[in-house]
C-alpha cells in the first residue's frame, strides 16, 4: 500500500481529487494535538497488550516508536506529511514507516471518531489548568493592588456611569477578583464534566474485540468512561461549555478594559496607564492611546463568535459523528489562544497602572456622593426613608444653584429642610466619612475591605 493513501481509500474506485484533499485537510489546525494523540495511543497499546491483542514485543516497539516521533516533533525535526489529512493519520503513517507491521496494529478496536474525542478531552483538561493559573495570577495582581496603599483610597463609585456613592479603590478591584473566581469555578466544573474517557466507543457502536475501556481510562487519568458509544463520538458539549467559559472570561476582561479606558481619559483622569502598555498616533503627536485595553475589549467579540459558531455547527447534526465536527478545533483553539493572551496582558496592565490620588481627591465630593448617607442619617432620626429621600433631593437642588456640596451647606440651612438635623450631621457628610461608616457585610468600607483581603489571601490558591 502506498504510504500516502488515505486510510479509507480502499473502499473507493478513484483517488480523491486534489481539491478534495485540500478541503478535508485539518492537519494545519490539529497538529497541536500530537502529544495527546501519542499519549492516547500508548495507553491504547498498553491495554491491547494486556488483552492479548498485541504482543509484549509489539507494545515495546509501538511505545519506543511513538516516543521517538514525539521527541522529533519537540525538536522541530519532524516533517508533518501533508499527504495525510489529520494528525492521527500523520502519526500512524510515521509509526508504520519507523517500526513496520506492528504499527499497523495500533488502530485495533479504535476509530478516528473516538480517537479525536479523546485527544480533545486530554488537551482541554490541560488547557483548563493553564487558563486557571493565568486567571489566578490576574486575581493576585488585583489583590496586591487592593491590599496596597492605593487600595485604601476613597473614590467615587458609579451607576449608569453617573457618580453614585463613595467606595474604596480596593473594594472596586476586588469586585473583579470575585468575577474571575466565578470564571475559575466554571472552568473547574467544565473540567470535571469532560473528564470521561470515550476511547473504545469506536466509530459509533463499540467493537466485538475484548477491549478493557476502564483500563485505558485509568492509564489516562480519567475518572470514568462514557456510558453510551453513540453519544461518546458525537458529544461536543464539553467544547461548547469551554467556549462559554472563555466567552464569560472575555466579558469580564472587557468590562475591566472598558472601565479603565474611560478612567484613563482626560475627562475622568482617575488612572495612569504605563507607557509600555500604550501607543500613540501616527498623525497626532499628543495622543497616548489605551490600545491594549481596547484590544482586550475587542477580542471579547471573537470569543462570543467562537461559541455561536460551534453551537450553530452542532445544532442540526444527526447522530452520530459527522465531518462537521472537524470544525470544532478552529473555535476551541482560537478561544484558548485569545484568552491566554488577554489574561497575560490584563495582569501586566493591573501591575503597572496607578490611580491618580491627587486628582481623585480634588474631585471626590462632586456629584453629591454623600446624598444617600444623609438620607440614612435622617432614617436614624426616625424619619421614613421616602420622606428622607425627598428632603435630601430638595437640598441638592439648593446646592446646584450655588455650586456647594452637601457638606458645605450651613447647619441652619440644613435644619430648615428638617428639624431633626443636628450638628453631628457633618460627621456623616463628605465621601471620607461616608465610606468609614459602612456597616453591612461586603460593603465598600475599610473594615469590609480588610475582611475581603484576608479572605482572598487565604483562598486565592490553585484549584
Amino acid at each position: 500500500m502506498n504510504p500516502s493513501d488515505k486510510s479509507w481509500q480502499s473502499r473507493l474506485n478513484r483517488p480523491p481529487d486534489e481539491i478534495t484533499i485540500n478541503f478535508v485537510e485539518s492537519l494545519t489546525i490539529d497538529q497541536r494535538l500530537y502529544k495527546y494523540d501519542i499519549a492516547g495511543s500508548i495507553a491504547h497499546a498498553q491495554m491491547l497488550c494486556e488483552q492479548k491483542l498485541i504482543t509484549r514485543t509489539e507494545l515495546t516497539q509501538i511505545k519506543n516508536g511513538l516516543t521517538e516521533i514525539a521527541e522529533k516533533i519537540q525538536q522541530g525535526k519532524f516533517r508533518f506529511d501533508k499527504n495525510h489529512e489529520d494528525i492521527h493519520m500523520v502519526l500512524e503513517a510515521a509509526l508504520i514507516k519507523l517500526i513496520g507491521e506492528p504499527g499497523r496494529k495500533l488502530h485495533t478496536g479504535r476509530s478516528r471518531n473516538d480517537q479525536v474525542a479523546l485527544d480533545m478531552r486530554l488537551w482541554m483538561r490541560d488547557e483548563i489548568e493553564i487558563a486557571d493559573e493565568r486567571i489566578r495570577l490576574l486575581q493576585d495582581a488585583l489583590l496586591t493592588k487592593a491590599a496596597s496603599q492605593q487600595g485604601r483610597q476613597v473614590i467615587c463609585g458609579y451607576t449608569h456611569l453617573q457618580r453614585a456613592q463613595p467606595i474604596l479603590t480596593g473594594s472596586y478591584l476586588l469586585a473583579y477578583v470575585e468575577q474571575f473566581q466565578r470564571d475559575r469555578s466554571r472552568l473547574t466544573d467544565c473540567r470535571n464534566r469532560l473528564n470521561v474517557c470515550p476511547l473504545g466507543a469506536g466509530a459509533l457502536a463499540g467493537t466485538s474485540l475484548p477491549l478493557n475501556r476502564q483500563r485505558t481510562a485509568e492509564l489516562l487519568g480519567f475518572t470514568e468512561i462514557t456510558r453510551n458509544s453513540l453519544d461518546a463520538v458525537s458529544d461536543r458539549d464539553f467544547a461548547a461549555e469551554f467556549l462559554f467559559c472563555t466567552a464569560m472570561i472575555g466579558m469580564h476582561l472587557s468590562r475591566l478594559a472598558e472601565d479603565w479606558i474611560i478612567f484613563s481619559s482626560r475627562e475622568f483622569d482617575l488612572i495612569n496607564l504605563d507607557d509600555a502598555f500604550c501607543t500613540s498616533s501616527s498623525m497626532m503627536p499628543q495622543k497616548r492611546n489605551p490600545d491594549m485595553l481596547e484590544l482586550i475589549r475587542g477580542k471579547s467579540g471573537s470569543l462570543y463568535g467562537n461559541l455561536i459558531a460551534l453551537l450553530t455547527m452542532l445544532k442540526a447534526q444527526p447522530l452520530t459523528y459527522n465531518r462537521d465536527m472537524q470544525e470544532d478545533k478552529k473555535q476551541v483553539f482560537d478561544a484558548a489562544d485569545t484568552i491566554a493572551a488577554c489574561l497575560d496582558m490584563a495582569a501586566a496592565l493591573v501591575k503597572n497602572t496607578h490611580f491618580n490620588q491627587n486628582n481623585i481627591a480634588q474631585n471626590l465630593d462632586q456629584g453629591y456622593p454623600d446624598a444617600t448617607a444623609l438620607a440614612d442619617y435622617l432614617v436614624q432620626k426616625n424619619i421614613p426613608f421616602r420622606t428622607a429621600h425627598q428632603i435630601v433631593g430638595k437640598l441638592i437642588q439648593q446646592c446646584e444653584t450655588t455650586g456647594a456640596t452637601l457638606s458645605q451647606l450651613p447647619l441652619d440651612q440644613l435644619q430648615k429642610a428638617s428639624d431633626q438635623i443636628e450638628s453631628d450631621v457633618f460627621q456623616h457628610l463628605g465621601a471620607e466619612n461616608v465610606v468609614a461608616r459602612y456597616t453591612t457585610a461586603g460593603a465598600a468600607g475599610p473594615n469590609q475591605l480588610n475582611d475581603q483581603i484576608e479572605f482572598w489571601k487565604r483562598n486565592l490558591k490553585k484549584i
